[in-house]
């Protein structure tokens, strides 16, 4: 006899649900990862001016929904959620998964404007997002570069902040501490900040920019077997027109090697203090991250609100999202009834 066939949207929420009741108060537990299914896809992608951008984004779930939006890394995309937001979706959430400026489908309305990405104008992105949606609060979500913007916005504008998943903790840095030498070996897993700041390693990721995000990837997450149609996919995202030039000028600005834009001078000026951030927030870390990251010892108490940090084990790396998305979206959904 030939069982019916399950959707996996169903068959991924009702695992969800066995491991996330209610009772599972914000992180006094933490769940069991499991291994990311075969790779969902998302529909079609939606655009919306928001901004100094035309932002590429794909919307789920119904439009009555609490909002959720869920950001990505470098170098990673949109397809980080590909699995997470579905769970998420069928719980109730309305989730919007943007590209961030510099891939997929985000584009400059102007061929004039800076490309720029230091960290507060990421940020920026995210209000303009908000406000082009008339979204006037939201749950976010981050890893990466995602994970450090919803820190920002969580920090900065904490009224459009409902509660925060961030993926490697607290990532708000600053110029003035990246001058700071670290120990030789954390120097070492920023090799590729260094080479980015030279013109050879300019040239060198745009003529290789595929084989270098497979290369991030691998030493990022070293127990993570993606597939090449996991990576291809991913991989279509940089060959956006100013991906590029957008991931230099976020490097190069960090060591201080690019200047910013004069109108986010007092926004870097908060950020340099190194804010408290008051949202509910859960920080989350896969036991297997080959990625420079910081301990949560050090960064705890730069949560005033309700929180709790969760280890996420069985080989995930780096990418936890899309390595380990039930426990992703697990975490989502206790910071979101925490409120």
């Amino acid at each position: 006899m030939t069982a019916a066939p399950v959707d996996p949207r169903r068959r991924h929420f009702l695992g969800l649900a066995a491991i996330a009741p209610a009772a599972m108060a914000f992180g006094l537990t933490r769940p069991v990862a499991a291994a990311a299914g075969p790779a969902a896809s998302f529909g079609p992608l939606r655009q919306v001016a928001a901004g100094e951008l035309s932002i590429a984004y794909v919307e789920t779930g119904p439009a009555s929904g609490r909002p959720v939006i869920l950001l990505h890394g470098w170098p990673y995309d949109i397809h980080s959620y590909a699995d997470a937001a579905p769970l998420l979706a069928a719980a109730g959430y309305r989730v919007i998964v943007p590209y961030l400026r510099g891939f997929g489908g985000t584009r400059f309305l102007s061929d004039a404007a800076p490309r720029n990405a230091q960290q507060s104008v990421l940020a920026k992105d995210v209000i303009a997002l908000m406000d082009a949606l008339r979204i006037p609060k939201a749950i976010l979500g981050g890893c990466d570069w995602g994970a450090r913007t919803a820190n920002i916005v969580a920090a900065l504008w904490p009224e459009r902040c409902e509660a925060m998943v961030s993926v490697s903790g607290y990532l708000i840095g600053s110029q003035q501490a990246n001058q700071a030498p670290l120990p030789p070996r954390a120097e070492l897993a920023w090799w590729y900040q260094f080479y980015f700041a030279t013109e050879r390693g300019r040239i060198g990721y745009e003529r290789n920019r595929g084989a270098f995000a497979r290369l991030i990837w691998q030493t990022a997450s070293p127990e993570w077997k993606f597939d090449d149609a996991t990576f291809d996919r991913s991989a279509q995202a940089f060959d956006n027109p100013d991906h590029v030039a957008i991931v230099i000028h976020n490097y190069r600005w960090r060591l201080g090697l690019a200047a910013g834009q004069p109108q986010y001078d007092a926004l870097e000026a908060r950020l340099a203090e190194a804010p408290v951030i008051t949202v509910p927030t859960i920080t989350m870390e896969g036991d297997a991250n080959g990625a420079p990251h910081p301990e949560p010892s050090a960064y705890a108490r730069k949560f005033s609100g309700r929180y709790a940090h969760r280890l996420i084990t069985g080989g995930i790396g780096h990418n936890l999202p899309q390595e380990a998305p039930r426990a992703f979206a697990d975490a989502v959904i206790a910071v979101a009834s925490s409120g």
